[in-house]
């Protein structure tokens, strides 16, 4: 798949090595919901865009949306409990999150989703990941982002302004957890201004979605 990706002026370098997660800082939303961010956790995140763009086998889907079918805006791949992921720094990431929120999830994360944002037309609309036990329970989700910087958004759940915006992109990280998924929405909107391919990785606990 042919892409265009601006590199990171911060991370000029194709080894790819994960960072200690010590750096993590937390951001209480309300309503028991918290993100925790960390920029650049991925040292040469734009290798792995790469490779990722290139090699997964990116899917499109339709939606039946009032009379009509219209297609998702962004490519999509999902990794199953005992699929292989497309990249060994992958698992590492999957380990590492696991075992650093061991206390507070109580679980591991064991799935993976990607999503592939090919420009700015490219979106998710307002949601939280309730399909499965994320509807009624506490749960965490972790987003590794590779590739251009795009804006992803949240808001308490019903709707209004966003009230918090963070730009994700070049192996930055963040888990949005407690209550976070039933309680807060969050979105990647469209946008005019110029924007680069970024994929994002979502590192999720068995059964949510």
């Amino acid at each position: 798949m042919s892409t265009h990706l601006q590199g990171s002026l911060f991370d000029q370098t194709d080894e790819l090595r994960l960072g200690p997660l010590d750096g993590l800082a937390r951001t209480e939303l309300g309503s028991g919901a918290w993100i925790d961010v960390l920029p650049g956790w991925l040292s040469g995140a734009d290798a792995l865009f790469e490779r990722l763009a290139a090699e997964v086998s990116w899917r499109a889907e339709h939606r039946k949306m009032y009379d009509n079918v219209v297609a998702v805006p962004r490519l999509l791949a999902f990794y199953g409990e005992h699929d292989a992921l497309p990249h060994p720094v992958l698992d590492e990431a999957r380990t590492a999150l696991s075992a650093h929120y061991a206390g507070e999830l109580g679980e591991p994360f064991t799935t993976a989703g990607l999503c592939f944002y090919r420009d700015g037309r490219d979106s998710v609309a307002w949601h939280g990941d309730r399909t499965g036990r994320g509807s009624r329970q506490d749960t965490m989700v972790a987003i590794l982002s590779v590739g251009e910087p795009r804006d992803l958004l949240l808001r308490p759940a019903g709707g209004g302004a966003a009230t918090v915006r963070r730009p994700l992109g070049h192996g930055d990280l963040i888990v949005m957890g407690g209550s976070c998924q039933r309680t807060w929405e969050h979105c990647v909107p469209k946008t005019a201004r110029p924007a680069g391919p970024r994929v994002s990785v979502q590192f999720r606990p068995h059964g949510v979605r």
